[in-house]
């Protein structure tokens, strides 16, 4: 690897971490006026507090925000650099930009949607398989964290499964991106675990998505 080549990739990792950095739901509550998502529930950035501080419409203009940052880096490593190594760098720094922005004291969103972003991107079908255990999860338990934290835990095994039926479709260096990638997720959900140990998690008022309203909505997956 030549000296500009490694300058191109440094180039495209710390312009992922700045492009997973924007904190939507700050964005998109200055554009229009409304409650800065820091101020209310978990404090997070991401797309399940937007959803309690902004409403329906703005926290889903929050949450495909979250996924074009990290749609975007991986994209254009992909047609830049064109390695895999440095698509899953890139998408490393645009979750980790997502969970600690720069932009706002280094503490913004979970990841989740962000994450989604750059899996979009790498291996698709995986977010296929993962998607289901997510939405149930929540369904079934209301919290929002846990559907979190086993449907990004669910991408390795999507991807083992992907491996196994066509393995070409799968670079190791994408194998070892599902385990790191979620692996931040679950760091980031640090809280969210110790509160579901012991009972304390707030679970998710299903009433928002039909426009009920509620504050008690909890178990913050954000971002």
């Amino acid at each position: 690897m030549d000296g500009a080549t490694l300058l191109l990739d440094l180039a495209l990792i710390v312009g992922a971490y700045l492009c997973g950095s924007i904190p939507m739901g700050v964005v998109v509550a200055r554009l229009t006026g409304g409650v800065d998502p820091r101020t209310v529930g978990s404090g997070r950035t991401g797309g399940t507090n937007a959803l309690r501080a902004l409403g329906r419409r703005r926290a889903a203009v929050v949450v495909s925000g979250d996924l074009l940052k990290g749609i975007v880096p991986v994209l254009v490593a992909r047609l830049v650099a064109g390695q895999a190594v440095v698509e899953v760098l890139c998408g490393l720094a645009a979750v980790a930009g997502a969970i600690w922005s720069v932009f706002v004291g280094f503490r913004s969103g979970r990841g989740v949607g962000t994450g989604v972003g750059t899996m979009l991107v790498i291996q698709p079908v995986a977010v296929l398989l993962a998607t289901p255990v997510f939405v149930l999860v929540i369904l079934i338990t209301r919290y929002v964290s846990l559907g979190s934290l086993l449907g990004s835990a669910a991408l390795f095994p999507a991807m083992l499964l992907i491996w196994a039926v066509a393995s070409g479709a799968v670079a190791p260096q994408y194998l070892m991106y599902a385990v790191i990638g979620p692996a931040l997720i679950w760091v980031a959900h640090a809280d969210n675990i110790d509160r579901l140990i012991h009972g304390t998690e707030r679970k998710f008022d299903l009433g928002m998505l039909a426009g009920r309203g509620g504050s008690s909505g909890g178990g913050a997956a954000d971002g």
